[in-house]
């Protein structure tokens, strides 16, 4: 045997490469199998299977203005809310909303855009306004804390082309203790 018809025979470097490629793939190949049966066999996979649902759009924004005490104010909104662990998903989107404290009232201003006024459900405790709206096409949430103190009897709310418009009344702070005689 000549030496060109052993060197023929040796395996070269990219022998040894494209053999390890296949048995990558081969492997890939037997996981998948594996793992298909062993999904099968989770009870309940078909009625799994069978709910697939589809999610989305998926959105996430800031605003930012500037707030009464020149201060910048950062407001998250959007159906994505990152975490520790990589983002959550929620299937309410969250408006976006913009809060103006006046002198005797706090003004509350949010996008819902797609939903009929009869459609949105208003609740004000008053420190906290929650804005949610849940139909088949669309559902929204946003529980904000208001800057002030509210009278939740004396809100009024509009909803034209998809903005809602709340204004609540400020209450005033009573004066406290007793009133002194001066001799």
């Amino acid at each position: 045997m000549s030496w060109r018809e052993r060197r023929r025979r040796r395996p070269t470097f990219w022998d040894l490469v494209m053999d390890l490629f296949e048995e990558f793939e081969r492997i890939e190949e037997e996981f998948d199998e594996w793992f298909r049966r062993s999904v099968r066999e989770i009870p309940g996979w078909e009625e799994i299977e069978r709910g697939v649902r589809v999610y989305g759009p998926y959105y996430y924004g800031v605003s930012v203005s500037i707030g009464p005490d020149g201060r910048p104010v950062i407001r998250e909104f959007g159906n994505i809310k990152p975490t520790r662990f990589g983002p959550r998903f929620v299937e309410e989107r969250e408006p976006l909303v913009d809060v103006m404290e006046e002198d005797d009232e706090v003004v509350v201003i949010a996008e819902l855009p797609g939903v009929e006024k009869e459609d949105i459900d208003l609740r004000c405790d008053g420190r906290e306004l929650i804005i949610s709206v849940d139909t088949e096409r669309r559902k929204y949430y946003k529980q904000l804390e208001l800057p002030s103190e509210v009278d939740p009897s004396s809100a009024r709310a509009s909803y034209k082309n998809g903005v809602l418009e709340v204004k609540l009344k400020k209450v005033r702070p009573e004066r406290k203790g007793e009133r002194i005689k001066v001799e």
